[in-house]
Formats: structure tokens, C-alpha cells, sequence
């Protein structure tokens, strides 16, 4: 048997050239290599193996933490946003306090139009209870809140200490406070509220009474802007006007009745009456306005043609 054929191929040591061996220690080698070789590939993949698992190991470990670092920041921001959320409370005035003990039905729940003096009357009534610096300052607060603004600009009439009506509002002081609502809506939101501007300064002509010029001239100011405000609820209430004259001339010319009109206009009938009221309303307003305007020029003429009377001399003794 020659050395080609007796050595054992999966075994890579050899012995020397000169020593050979006997058929027993053939088969032990052949035995031993045989073993070799299905021990060795396990023992040169275990830590093959356990490097590939290392990893794994450690990414099992480290996603937990990855996830808890995820969840801190929104568990942060979910903190922090009721706290962003809540607006500061402002601190109220003591002496504002001490009147909503005093006068719960004007300082309260609903704010009421003031009387006209009202500072000087709680001075006078409640000496030990204010300051007079303090109060004034408390009643310039009260007075310039959104909640009294908007009761006065709702035509609210002003009342006195005792919950009574004292005075209508007058209709520049209603003005005003649409005005500066409108102000701070316009900031706060920030959309255009033009439109349901000039409409609610078209009803609050309207409800002063006065008609468009005498209006005007009460309550016109060097603020342009207010001006071209002004100028076209006075526009929207002429076009109106002009559209109900227009009706009440039609209404005239058909000699039909209210109920025949408002169906051959498809309109209802007590819209038609309405709108024919107001029409004439301002036919009488339009007639008086010439006729007020002449009545203190002729009272004064009169007053200036009286001759003066001369001073009495004393009587010669």
C-alpha cells in the first residue's frame, strides 16, 4: 500500500516521508480524521454563529430604548400643551372686585351702560371703601373691557348705582364702540370684517333717530378710515331708502291693495306693509328736516331786530 493511498485526505497534517505505519494505526487515523472532520466545521461556526447572534442580542436590547426615546418628546409635548393651552389669569383690580361685591347687577355677570357722574356718586357714597386714584383707575379698566364696550354698542341705556335707567347712550359714544369692537375682532382673527362693519353702523343710524347728514357730523373724526366706513353705511342706507321710495311710488301708481301688490311683486303682505311704513316715515322725516333747520334762524331774527331798551336815568328831583 503506498503513501497516496493510505493517507487520509481530510487530514492536513502528514507524518514524515520515513515513518510509516502498520494497518492499525492506518485505522486509527482514519478513525480520527473522520471525527475531525465532522467536529471541526462545528467548532469554526460557533463563533460565527455567536457573532451573528451578538448583534441580534443587542438590537433587541436597544430598540426599547429607541422607543422610550421616541415617546419622551410627545410625552413632553402632551405635558406641555395644556400649559400652552391656558392662557395667564390676569389679575383683577381690587377696587373692581370690591364693586362687583358691592353692585353685582352692574359689575357682574352682565355689564350695564353707566351713568354719566357715576365715579363721583361712589366716592361719595363709599369713602372708606376706595381710593380715589384707585377708582379711577378701576373705572377706566371697566369701562374700556370688551363686555362694556359691547353693551354700549348695543344701545343699551345707562343706569344708575341703583339698577335704574338714567339716560339713553348717546349716538356718538354707540359709534365709537362698534368702532373699536371691530378693532380688536379684526386683530384677533384677522379676517375681514368690513361688511358686517358697515351694516351694524347702518342699524345704529338708524336707531339713533338723527338722519344721515346730522349723524354724519356727530360722529365724523379725523381717522380716515372710520370716515370711509361711515360714508358707506350712510351709501347703504340711501340706496335703501331709495329702493323703498321706489316701492311706495310703485305701490301708489298700481292702486291695487296691499294684499294685491305683495302677489303681483312676490312678496308677502306684511313685508309690504312694512317696507310701505318706513317709506313713509321717511317722506315725513325728509319734509320736516327743511323746516327744523329754518326754526332757530327765524327765532333768531326776531331777537336781533328788538331794539335794546336804554337805561333807565333817574328821575330829576
Amino acid at each position: 500500500m503506498t503513501e497516496a493511498t493510505t493517507a487520509n485526505p481530510n487530514n492536513k497534517s502528514r507524518r514524515p516521508r520515513g515513518e510509516r505505519m502498520d494497518m492499525a494505526q492506518q485505522l486509527q487515523a482514519l478513525r480520527a480524521g473522520t471525527d475531525g472532520a465532522t467536529t471541526a466545521p462545528e467548532a469554526d461556526q460557533a463563533p460565527t454563529q455567536a457573532g451573528r447572534q451578538r448583534p441580534q442580542h443587542q438590537q433587541q436590547r436597544k430598540k426599547p430604548q429607541k422607543a422610550q426615546g421616541r415617546q419622551q418628546p410627545s410625552q413632553q409635548k402632551q405635558q406641555q400643551q395644556p400649559q400652552q393651552s391656558a392662557r395667564p389669569q390676569r389679575k383683577v383690580h381690587p377696587a373692581l372686585e370690591r364693586l362687583f361685591e358691592l353692585y353685582p347687577n352692574l359689575f357682574g355677570a352682565r355689564f350695564l351702560p353707566l351713568k354719566l357722574g357715576v365715579y363721583e356718586e361712589l366716592i361719595a357714597r363709599h369713602p372708606d371703601d376706595f381710593k380715589a386714584e384707585d377708582l379711577k383707575v378701576a373705572m377706566g379698566l371697566h369701562a374700556r373691557s370688551t363686555r362694556y364696550l359691547e353693551s354700549v354698542a348695543a344701545g343699551h341705556p345707562r343706569h344708575d348705582l341703583d339698577g335704574n335707567v338714567a339716560e339713553p347712550v348717546a349716538p356718538e359714544h354707540v359709534h365709537h364702540a362698534i368702532l373699536e369692537l371691530h378693532r380688536r375682532r379684526s386683530q384677533r382673527t384677522g379676517e375681514d370684517l368690513r361688511p358686517q362693519l358697515v351694516a351694524r353702523l347702518a342699524r345704529a343710524v338708524e336707531a339713533s333717530g338723527l338722519d344721515r347728514e346730522a349723524y354724519a357730523v356727530l360722529v365724523r373724526s379725523r381717522d380716515a378710515n372710520n370716515n370711509a366706513v361711515l360714508d358707506e353705511a350712510l351709501a347703504l342706507l340711501a340706496e335703501q331708502a331709495a329702493k323703498r321710495e321706489a316701492l311706495l311710488r310703485a305701490f301708489e301708481a298700481s292702486g291695487r291693495s296691499e294684499k294685491e301688490f305683495a302677489e303681483m311683486y312676490g312678496m308677502t303682505q306684511g313685508e309690504v306693509t312694512r317696507t310701505l311704513q318706513r317709506a313713509r316715515a321717511d317722506r315725513t322725516a325728509a319734509a320736516a328736516a327743511p323746516q327744523a333747520a329754518e326754526a332757530p334762524q327765524a327765532a333768531a331774527a326776531p331777537e336781533a331786530a328788538e331794539p335794546t331798551a336804554a337805561p333807565e336815568t333817574p328821575a330829576a328831583d
